[in-house]
């Protein structure tokens, strides 16, 4: 698990005065690239492939600390997919943003390639979210074949 804070400032809200949600995104992907590289130790072979169900449910405000606090969900053979939650700091059960965030490996050619990464949850909480990664992976994978 990894944590990163950020101060929201200014330049960082939107009309409304509150954490503009591109800027909210841009923290959550980021973090969760992070996450995945730490287990990964690759920085040119991973590439994002998709954001699952990143929710809004609180807003931000300006000189509010926010921390983004990520975890594997789920590693397959070429996919890693990577929780990650947005909280304010002074108020961690606060959950402001929450969502899972998929990175693939990728050799030099763009092409998926296994990345060797073993996940075995340990804790309670790494397999709620396992079980949340393995559930979403599988209705996707069933709207998938149903559009075909």
């Amino acid at each position: 698990m990894n944590n990163i804070s950020h101060l929201v400032k200014i330049e960082d809200l939107n009309h409304h005065g509150t954490l503009f949600a591109g800027r909210a995104a841009e923290w959550f992907v980021e973090a969760t690239y992070i996450e995945a590289n730490i287990h990964y130790k690759n920085p040119e072979g991973l590439v994002c492939l998709k954001i699952h169900g990143m929710k809004f449910m609180k807003p931000a405000k300006k000189g509010e600390i926010v921390n983004i606090k990520t975890s594997i969900a789920y590693a397959g053979r070429t996919s890693i997919m990577v929780y990650g939650k947005i909280y304010n700091m002074l108020n961690p059960q606060d959950v402001l943003v929450e969502g899972f965030v998929t990175f693939v490996s990728v050799d030099e050619d763009g092409k998926k390639k296994p990345h060797n990464i073993k996940f075995v949850p340990q804790t309670e909480e790494e397999r709620e979210i396992h079980r949340r990664a393995l559930s979403l992976r599988k209705s996707e994978l069933q709207l998938d074949e149903s559009s075909k």
